[in-house]
């Protein structure tokens, strides 16, 4: 494709690092030499920094590591917009040191992975993978009162971990829409208008533990909340409970988290995020009790276009073009702006 580059923005070589959606990548064209990956390669670490090699600008994802070594082999870097939320595949302290620009898309996809958290928790208490499969398997030749039961979701307490824009979402939607009784843990209370019109009410985090009939994660992910749900704190649940995590990989032990659904000490799981993903724990995928999706919680059309879009805008603002030149609409580390 042909490409339209602005005569003071000529020299500007950027990559964008996985496929994305043609339209949307080919708005970097009008400012940028675009390098783009649209067979969806998932490069290496060295083959990262060799792609990186003469480029300004990267759109990653979470797919990308982006560490001292990288940029240390690619000194001239001056932003890196990922295509997320979460950033824990950023090193922001080595990137702020070299006066580079880190964004990410934060609000976009809000409402929509607060949409698929609910489904998940949904799936995982009503047990709807597990009946699926048997159906498939040609085991259902009769009713039982008692088939697949599992608790209920309406009038229940729904405890969330993480109480930012996704977890404030869950919450609106179990207060309102099903008549739930909603409990949370953050690093610090809401304001209590807030608290209000999520319906929710602050507890510490071994009540949220022992209360919650349903425990959603949506606590980024850090050194300090990696495992923050593990043996000791599954023992603490009730039986009954199912536990949802949206969050990250890692802030979950999925080795205890399997063994403790295998156990019986919790009911069900509902995971759309692993450690080590795309890897899964195998032996996660041997216990029937959770439901297990690929990290698809922002998969609608409008929601991933609007990522996109979002990536590109701060490509484009960080590397000083567009009407919003020098101003990227969502910065990590702002300070590097102010240099």
């Amino acid at each position: 494709m042909a490409q339209t580059i602005t005569e003071e923005t000529a020299v500007q070589k950027v990559l964008v690092a996985r496929a994305a959606f043609p339209d949307i990548v080919d708005r970097l064209r009008a400012h940028f030499e675009v390098q783009d990956n649209p067979d969806d390669e998932v490069w290496s670490p060295e083959g990262l920094r060799n792609a990186l090699q003469g480029k300004v600008g990267l759109v990653a994802t979470g797919s990308e590591r982006i560490d001292e070594a990288l940029l240390a082999a690619n000194p001239q870097l001056k932003a890196v917009c990922n295509m997320a939320v979460g950033y824990n595949n950023i090193d922001v302290a080595a990137c702020t040191a070299r006066g580079i620009v880190v964004t990410n898309t934060p609000d976009v996809l809000t409402e929509t992975t607060a949409d698929f958290g609910f489904a998940l928790m949904m799936a995982a208490a009503r047990r709807i993978a597990e009946s699926e499969h048997y159906l498939r398997a040609g085991k259902w030749t009769k009713w039982r009162y008692d088939m697949f039961v599992g608790p209920d979701v309406h009038g229940a307490t729904l405890g969330i971990l993480g109480m930012g824009r996704i977890g404030q979402a869950i919450a609106r939607r179990g207060a309102h829409g099903f008549g739930m009784k909603v409990i949370y843990h953050n690093r610090s209370r809401l304001p209590e208008t807030t608290e209000a019109r999520c319906g929710a009410r602050y507890v510490d985090k071994a009540t949220l533990l022992r209360e919650a009939d349903h425990l959603v994660i949506v606590v980024p992910y850090s050194p300090s909340s990696h495992h923050a749900i593990g043996a000791v704190e599954l023992a603490q649940m009730k039986r009954t409970a199912t536990l949802t995590n949206i969050a990250r990989g890692g802030v979950v032990d999925d080795a205890a988290l399997a063994q403790a659904l295998r156990d019986g000490l919790i009911a069900a799981a509902g995971l759309d995020v692993f450690e080590g993903e795309p890897q899964v724990h195998p032996h996660l995928l041997t216990v029937p009790n959770v439901v297990l999706t690929p990290h698809i919680a922002s998969a609608s059309v409008a929601t991933r276009r609007a990522m996109a879009n979002l990536a590109v805008d701060n490509l484009i603002a960080a590397l000083g073009c567009g009407p919003d030149a020098g101003r990227p609409p969502t910065p990590v580390n702002p300070e590097v702006l102010k240099r």
